[in-house]
C-alpha cells in the first residue's frame, strides 16, 4: 500500500511547483517596456497629429474643388458656389438646391475640420443674361491653432491647383509637393 501512494505523492507535489503565471519580477519588466513605448509615443504624438490634420485639410480642399465643378455642372446659371453652406446642406430637409447642393458632408460645410478653417474666397462674378454668375473661386484652409493643429496653410483655386503658405495663413504662394 505504502507504494501505491508514493507516485500520487509526486505527483501532487511535482503540481505544486509548476509556474501558475507570471513572477512579480516579470511582469515588472513588461510594465517597464509598456512604460518606454508610452513615453516614446507621446514625445512624437503632437507632431504626427498635426501632419495627420494636415494631409486631412488637403483633402478637404479637394474634396472641395470637386464639389464645386458638380455645382457648376449642376447649376450653370449661378456657377461656382461662394459660400460652403451653399455646397453643404442636410439631406434630409429637402431636395438639393443651389443654397443646399448636399455635396460636401455638413461637418465640412461648416468652415471647421480637423484642426483647420475652411472657407470660400476671391469669387469673382461676371453678369450674364441679367444675372451674376461666379466664374472663379479660390478655397483656403488655415490652422485653427498654428503651430499646433497645422504648420501651413493651403489653398486651391478652381483649377485644382493646389498652393500652401508656410506661415500658416491664407497667402499662398508656394505649390505643394
Amino acid at each position: 500500500m505504502k507504494h501505491d501512494l508514493l507516485p500520487a505523492l509526486i505527483r501532487r507535489s511535482r503540481r505544486n511547483k509548476a509556474p501558475n503565471g507570471f513572477t512579480l519580477m516579470e511582469l515588472l519588466i513588461v510594465m517597464a517596456i509598456i512604460t518606454i513605448l508610452i513615453l516614446l509615443l507621446s514625445a512624437n504624438f503632437p507632431t504626427y497629429l498635426k501632419h495627420a490634420h494636415q494631409l486631412a485639410a488637403k483633402k478637404s480642399l479637394t474634396d472641395i474643388q470637386g464639389a464645386q465643378i458638380t455645382y457648376n455642372e449642376d447649376y450653370g446659371t449661378v456657377g461656382y458656389a461662394c459660400n460652403l453652406s451653399a455646397l453643404g446642406g442636410d439631406p434630409s430637409a429637402g431636395p438639393a438646391s443651389s443654397t443646399a447642393a448636399h455635396l460636401i458632408p455638413p461637418s465640412l460645410a461648416s468652415g471647421h475640420r480637423d484642426g483647420y478653417i475652411f472657407a470660400i474666397s476671391n469669387c469673382t462674378k461676371s453678369s450674364d443674361n441679367g444675372g451674376d454668375r461666379a466664374t472663379s473661386y479660390e478655397v483656403t484652409a488655415v490652422p485653427e491653432a498654428p503651430g499646433k493643429s497645422g504648420d501651413l496653410g493651403y489653398c486651391i483655386d478652381a483649377y485644382g491647383t493646389l498652393k500652401q503658405d508656410p506661415t500658416g495663413g491664407a497667402n499662398c504662394t508656394q505649390p505643394v509637393q
